[in-house]
């Protein structure tokens, strides 16, 4: 009966907006609800973020796995230290028989000119005076001044010919010889059946000439060839004497 008293006071009071503590409560129906707020910004996009350290590598795979590309090569490592040298081995079999050497064309060539450069060699150092090389030709001399069929047969002893320029550098190295001895020298030149047509003393037609202005002029009565000391030619009787000159 008291327990039913009391919950009455207490409805009591709240109906009437006082609390025991003596607050006032207004009691109403609730209201219409508002609108709604704006959205706010989006926010940071996680990729944004400060990249992390990098984890530890993983376990090793089991095996059987294909194989990566190799490698680059290495440096050339030092040479290693040579072998014992191998047994000899057994003779090859024996080749068919070569033709005799006066049938092999290509040893008969061989020492022909080993022959030819032996005779050269004595042939020049038989003059026992000066030496000129200019590209194939050797130019020597004795020194000695005889006429032209003298040294045509010296130089032919020795194993050569009468000097004979066939070019510029040639000419020079035979004037330089010249002017050495301060005498004129005969050239391998003679004169054919036609006045001032000259040839060299095989016969063969001349591809360089290095004549003094207006040489030749013998009409035909001067059958050789002279070079002055300044390098040009003049047309001479054969009969003067005149440096020794051969080539080889």
């Amino acid at each position: 009966m008291l327990l039913r008293s009391l919950t009455l006071t207490l409805i009591l009071m709240a109906v009437s907006g006082v609390m025991s503590n003596g607050t006032e409560v207004c009691v109403a129906s609730p209201g219409i609800p508002g609108t709604p707020g704006s959205h706010g910004l989006p926010g940071r996009d996680g990729r944004d973020g400060v990249k992390g350290d990098p984890g530890p590598p993983g376990p090793m795979g089991p095996p059987g796995g294909m194989p990566g590309l190799p490698g680059r090569d290495g440096l050339t490592g030092a040479p290693g230290v040579p072998g014992e040298r191998g047994d000899k081995g057994e003779p090859g079999e024996r080749g068919l028989p070569g033709l005799p050497s006066y049938l092999d064309e290509e040893l008969q060539t061989i020492l022909q000119d080993f022959r030819h450069q032996i005779l050269q060699s004595m042939g020049v150092l038989s003059l026992q005076g000066s030496i000129l090389a200019v590209g194939k030709k050797i130019f020597s001399t004795n020194g000695q001044s005889v006429n032209f069929d003298a040294i045509r047969e010296s130089c032919t002893k020795a194993g050569g010919n009468i000097a004979v320029p066939r070019s510029p550098e040639e000419n020079e190295a035979i004037a330089s010889i010249v002017r050495k001895y301060n005498t004129y020298a005969y050239l391998g030149l003679a004169e054919g059946n036609t006045p001032g047509d000259f040839h060299y003393l095989d016969e063969s037609p001349v591809n360089y000439t290095n004549w003094y202005p207006g040489e030749p002029r013998g009409r035909g009565k001067e059958k050789c060839v002279e070079m002055y000391t300044d390098g040009t030619w003049n047309d001479k009787n054969c009969l003067q004497y005149r440096l020794t000159i051969c080539e080889f």
